[in-house]
């Protein structure tokens, strides 16, 4: 999350433009602008508040609708003089009713692998009681290990089965425990992209 104190909000006369994305799917969800004590609030109640030109106060949004923007994260851009917040929409963002106050797709395609794995990042951080990628990582390095081999073995099985339906449950679970190999190691899937993407481009 990024310190207040280096919002520049002196070019637009106190004020910061700040574009909202859906956290899950990556979507814009609107734009609006800041001034710091907005800034703080949203901070400090965890839902996206801005300034109102028009009305000349802070504005929660879904402060009278209910469909509220839960902050998830935020950030500046290069010249440290407009805000990107990441946020979960609760209901329609867009005052007529739509998903989005831009022409986007209710639910456009999110990227599920990033998604996946920053959760499990999380499970390796915070380690909750009850959760299976919790367990594995209390097993350590050996079982998290075991468990990859098993899964590639399977699908390997499901493929010489001629299995479809077998063989996309056992791809899934074989892609789940490699995330979470990865992340026991302290390595992410971009990282792996990265090697493909490297072996993948013309030889000049």
């Amino acid at each position: 999350m990024i310190d207040p104190n280096t919002i520049d909000f002196e070019k637009l006369d106190g004020l910061a433009p700040a574009m909202v994305m859906d956290a899950g799917t990556g979507a814009p969800l609107m734009l609006g602008f800041m001034n710091r004590e907005a800034f703080d609030k949203t901070l400090a109640e965890k839902r996206v508040t801005f300034f109102s030109r028009s009305k000349q106060r802070l504005w929660t949004k879904g402060e009278t609708s209910g469909n509220f923007l839960e902050l998830r994260d935020a950030t500046l851009d290069c010249d440290n003089d407009s805000i990107l917040i990441y946020a979960d929409p609760v209901g329609p963002t867009c005052h007529l009713g739509r998903y989005s106050c831009f022409d986007v797709p209710p639910t456009p395609p999110p990227d599920f692998l990033a998604t996946l794995e920053a959760l499990i990042q999380r499970r390796k951080k915070e380690m909750p009681e009850g959760s299976y990628t919790t367990s594995l990582f209390q097993k350590g390095l050996g079982r998290v290990a075991q468990k990859v081999g098993e899964e590639a073995v399977e699908t390997v099985v499901a493929a010489m089965k001629d299995d479809r339906e077998e063989l996309l449950n056992e791809s899934a679970d074989l892609l789940y425990h490699l995330l979470v190999l990865l992340t026991d190691r302290g390595l992410t899937l971009a990282e792996v992209i990265d090697v493909l993407e490297a072996r993948h481009k013309p030889k000049e």
